[in-house]
């Protein structure tokens, strides 16, 4: 049984590096960890605990982050989770409110809220017309905190440790 899922939903990528640089902080706890977008998890019962990420477009979720909690709830119910979702623009990165159907599965799967990471929108990654026009604006950067995200993992990482 692998021990550790972090699973992520992201459109242009940013939510995947943070999903991999949380998974590289647990690994260095001696965790064994796997990384998987979340469209591709069936089914979390392979895992002892569960990191699950999402972009954040418009107080919105991606569809397969939330899927991946629906169809797993019962599964999630008897294992830790922690989520996260990265999206917010600017240098000022305030807590976002998770959607609420994901706050409502939370609630009853027993999890905290999501945790909110900056996001990330260049003129390299940008993918659609909207996010193009946006990122020749002053929305336009990387405002991930990656001292931050490692903190974040470090806690979870260490809450495994002190779990086994």
């Amino acid at each position: 049984m692998t021990e550790i899922l972090v699973a992520y939903a992201t459109k242009m990528g940013a939510t995947k590096e943070i999903a991999e640089a949380i998974a590289t902080r647990i690994r260095s706890a001696s965790h064994e960890v796997v990384v998987l977008d979340a469209g591709d998890v069936g089914s979390v019962e392979p895992y002892k605990a569960v990191v699950l990420g999402s972009a954040l477009y418009a107080g919105r979720w991606r569809r397969e982050a939330v899927k991946l909690l629906t169809r797993n709830e019962k599964l999630l119910h008897t294992r830790p989770l922690w989520l996260f979702h990265s999206g917010p623009l600017g240098s000022d990165v305030t807590p976002q409110q998770a959607p609420r159907k994901v706050r409502e599965i939370a609630a009853r799967i027993g999890a905290d809220e999501p945790i909110t990471f900056g996001g990330r929108l260049t003129p390299e990654s940008a993918a659609g017309f909207i996010a193009r026009k946006m990122a020749q604006g002053p929305m336009a950067g990387d405002f991930r905190d990656w001292d931050e995200i490692d903190r974040w993992a470090y806690t979870i990482a260490q809450r495994l440790v002190a779990a086994r």
